[in-house]
């Protein structure tokens, strides 16, 4: 049974079994799909024109925002469309891809955000140091180690996933291929899977929340040192959200991707999977950028010149 797999195609799951719950939740997702979109093809076309915004907090966020949009076209597009047209087949091909994207922008995703933790702690808590510190070359190291990183680990997991077996079922109770639920699906050995995943949760997630948890933490007790109590509350406003969007993303993934698969229920894994899949890459324009004074203001100088132009 050892490499080889008896499926030659998966059956995904849709939204909701009713028609009318169905194309409710598909338009729903769909809307905010469109709205990730939007968000951040505005912040990157405003980050790359504006030459103020040329600095290294700006850099991450754009290059944050290119895959955001990936992440969220992997799974979203794909799930909406089974939804409409009732078409839940994959091919096995077409999921093993599926899962390699999903996974590598996953692992990019949270070292951009730890990288961008330590910008904003560097600029608030060693404003000298910022020029030296987070220096452009610095800036493309740690992109293209993020990027080599993810794509090692999302190309291992993807090929020890498609070594096992699949004889059991090939319905995949989620409506994207992820590694979970097609562990679930084996008939091989799956331990040396669940090890591997349980390495690189604490490996790469792990650490990255704790840097990030240490980051933001240094720059409250900084900035509560700061007598100006308009300061404070800027500052808070700013690092609760960020904690907040970082704490929901790893902590709905951590546990759908280590948790005992006695206690899956399709329509629970489903509801946890929007949380990590669909509500990130909507909310970091928003929570990053959007409430940013700077992009703002870029964003409405375009808009001026646009409207004089024409």
């Amino acid at each position: 049974m050892a490499n080889s797999t008896l499926v030659t195609e998966f059956f995904l799951e849709v939204f909701a079994e009713t028609w009318e719950l169905r194309i409710l939740l598909s338009v729903l997702f769909l809307l905010v799909y469109l709205g990730s979109l939007l968000g951040n093809l505005i912040i990157i076309i405003v980050t790359t024109i504006d030459q103020t915004l040329n600095t290294p907090m700006y850099f991450f966020l754009r290059n944050l925002s290119i895959l955001d949009m990936g992440y969220a076209s992997v799974t979203v597009p794909n799930a909406c469309i089974n939804s409409f047209t009732d078409q839940r087949n994959m091919s096995v091909a077409g999921c093993a891809a599926q899962i390699f994207l999903f996974f590598f922008c996953a692992c990019v995703e949270v070292q951009f955000l730890t990288v961008m933790s330590q910008d904003r702690y560097v600029a608030i808590c060693k404003p000298l140091l910022y020029p030296m510190i987070m220096n452009h070359q610095f800036c493309v190291q740690m992109t293209v180690a993020s990027l080599l990183t993810s794509l090692i680990l999302a190309g291992v997991h993807t090929f020890k996933t498609f070594q096992l077996s699949f004889c059991h079922s090939n319905v995949v109770p989620q409506f994207f291929c992820d590694i979970p639920s097609l562990l679930r699906l084996s008939c091989s050995d799956t331990f040396n899977n669940k090890l591997l995943l349980l390495l690189t949760a604490i490996g790469l997630s792990g650490s990255c929340f704790i840097f990030i948890a240490i980051s933001y933490v240094r720059i409250l007790s900084t900035v509560l040192k700061v007598p100006v109590k308009g300061e404070r509350g800027k500052a808070f406003s700013t690092c609760v959200p960020h904690i907040i969007v970082v704490s929901v993303f790893l902590s709905s993934g951590a546990y759908a991707y280590l948790r005992p698969p006695a206690i899956s229920e399709v329509v629970e894994d489903m509801t946890l999977s929007v949380f990590y899949t669909i509500v990130p890459p909507f909310l970091n324009p928003i929570i990053y950028s959007l409430r940013n004074k700077q992009i703002k203001k870029a964003v409405k100088k375009r808009i001026f010149r646009f409207s004089i132009i024409e």
